[in-house]
C-alpha cells in the first residue's frame, strides 16, 4: 500500500471552516491514490483551556487524570473531521489511542510511543477507510491514557509513519515551512527548501517553533523524511531529511534567537572537584533547564567564575536555590534579565573555516557586545542584550547571504 501520513496542527483544525478545509486537503491525496492516515491535534486553544480547568480544581492535580483530561481535546477534533469526511461521501472514523492501541512507556505527561498495533488500521485502510487518529497520546501497560508532551502530535505522526512504513509524512501547520529565521522578526527571512535533521533539531531547540525537538529526534532516529507545509496556502513547504540527501552550497542554513533568557553568574566560586555538580544538581531536581555554561578558572587555580543561562520565569527560583545551597561557596551572585541567545546553524560550518570570525566581526561592526559564547559542530551561539536582537538578526542574515 502507498500510505501517506498527514498531521494537522491545532491552528489547522481551529474552527469548523478550517476543519472543512482540512477535509478538502485529505481528498487531494485520495485522488492521488494514496491510502491516507490522518493524525489530528486538538483545536487551537482547547488544550490550554483544559489545563486551566485542572489548575482551578487543584494545585496538585493528578498527573494520570491530567492526561485523561487533556487528551480529550484531540477526541473532539478527530470526531469532527471524520464527520466531515463522511458528509463528503467517504468512509471514515475517529480512532482513539486505546482503540488501536498505541502503546507508550514512561511517565504521565511525557511518555514515548513504544509500539503500535497495526492490524485494525490496515484492515480499515484496505476497506477504503480514512482513519483519523488522535495525536499526542497512547496507553500504558496499565491501560491508562498517557500523553507524550506538548507538541506531541508531531511525534505521533512520525511514529505512525515509521510503523506503517509510509511513503510520506506531511506536517500541516499555519506557516509555509521552515524559515532562515523567524519571519515575524525579520521580513527578509526566506523559506528553506531542504534542511537536515541535525540543523532542524538545533533550530527547534533554540527557539524555532515549527516543530518540537523530540519529534525531530524521533524522525532522525527512524530516518523518516518530513514535509512541513501550510494548510492554508498551496505552496511547496520544507523537507526535513538526512544530510546525504541535501545538495547545498550555503555555509549557514538558518539563524535562531530566543526572547526569554536570563544570565546567572557565580563569582569567586571555591574551585574543587564536584562543585559544578553541586550547583546544577538542585536546579535539575527543580526542573530548571540550564543552557549555555561558561567557566573561567582564576590564575591561582583556587577560584572559578561560573556563568549559565536559564529561562526568565525560573530566575527567582534559581536565586533562592543557589542562595540556600550550603554545598557551594562564592563571593557574589549576579543576575541579568533581558538577554537573548543568537545562534547561527549549518552543516556547512563543519568544513568551512572562518565562520566564527565572520559572526563575531559582524556583531562588532554593529557595536553589539558578546556576553557568552557556546559552540558545537554545526552551531555557534552568543548571548547579547535583548534590545540588540533584531539588529543582530538583520546583520547576520545579510552576512551569510540568507536573503538570496
Amino acid at each position: 500500500m502507498k500510505i501517506v501520513v498527514l498531521k494537522f496542527g491545532g491552528t489547522s483544525v481551529g474552527t469548523i471552516e478550517k476543519i472543512k478545509n482540512v477535509a478538502d486537503i485529505i481528498c487531494i491525496y485520495l485522488k492521488k491514490r494514496y491510502k491516507v492516515i490522518v493524525v489530528s491535534s486538538a483545536m487551537s486553544g482547547v488544550t490550554n483551556e483544559l489545563i486551566n480547568k485542572s489548575e482551578k480544581i487543584s494545585r496538585n492535580f493528578s498527573e494520570a487524570e491530567y492526561d485523561v483530561l487533556v487528551s480529550s481535546g484531540e477526541q473532539i477534533a478527530c470526531s469532527l473531521l471524520a464527520g466531515r469526511l463522511i458528509h463528503k461521501g467517504y468512509k471514515s472514523r475517529s480512532w482513539l489511542s486505546w482503540q488501536i492501541p498505541i502503546i507508550t512507556k514512561g511517565p504521565y505527561k511525557n511518555s514515548r510511543i513504544n509500539q503500535i498495533n497495526k492490524n485494525r488500521i490496515i484492515k480499515f485502510l484496505k476497506e477504503g477507510g480514512i482513519p483519523i487518529i488522535s495525536g499526542f497520546q497512547g496507553i500504558n501497560d496499565q491501560n491508562r491514557i498517557t500523553t507524550i508532551g506538548r507538541g506531541g502530535s508531531d511525534a505521533s505522526a512520525i511514529m505512525i509513519a515509521k510503523f506503517f512504513r509510509a511513503k510520506r509524512c506531511i506536517i500541516y501547520t499555519d506557516v509555509e515551512g521552515v524559515y532562515t529565521t523567524d519571519p515575524n522578526k525579520l521580513n527578509k527571512a526566506k523559506k528553506i527548501k531542504v534542511i537536515s535533521y541535525e540543523e532542524m533539531l538545533e533550530m527547534a531547540s533554540l527557539g524555532a517553533k515549527v516543530m518540537q525537538p523530540v519529534s525531530i529526534q524521533d524522525a532522525r532516529l527512524n530516518r523518516i523524511d518530513i514535509e512541513v507545509k501550510s494548510s492554508f496556502i498551496k505552496k511547496p513547504g520544507t523537507l526535513i531529511t538526512k544530510r546525504s540527501n541535501i545538495i547545498n552550497n550555503k555555509i549557514v542554513t538558518g539563524i535562531s534567537s530566543t526572547q526569554n533568557d536570563s544570565k546567572v553568574s557565580l563569582i569567586g566560586v571555591k574551585d574543587k572537584p564536584g562543585v559544578a555538580a553541586a550547583i546544577f544538581k538542585p536546579l535539575s531536581r527543580n526542573s530548571i533547564n540550564v543552557d549555555m555554561v561558561v567557566q573561567n578558572i582564576s590564575a591561582n587555580g583556587k577560584e572559578t567564575d561560573l556563568t549559565f543561562t536559564i529561562k526568565t520565569e525560573d530566575l527567582k527560583k534559581t536565586k533562592k536555590i543557589i542562595e540556600s545551597n550550603r554545598n557551594i561557596n562564592f563571593r557574589k551572585l549576579l543576575l541579568k534579565r533581558n538577554v537573548s541567545k543568537i545562534s547561527v546553524i549549518g552543516v556547512g560550518m563543519i568544513t568551512t573555516p572562518g565562520v566564527t570570525f565572520r559572526m563575531f566581526q559582524t556583531l562588532a561592526n554593529k557595536k553589539i557586545n558578546i556576553q557568552v559564547i557556546s559552540t558545537s559542530e554545526i552551531k555557534i551561539s552568543v548571548l547579547i542584550d535583548k534590545k540588540n536582537t533584531k539588529k543582530a538578526l538583520i546583520a547576520l542574515h545579510k552576512e551569510f547571504k540568507l536573503e538570496s
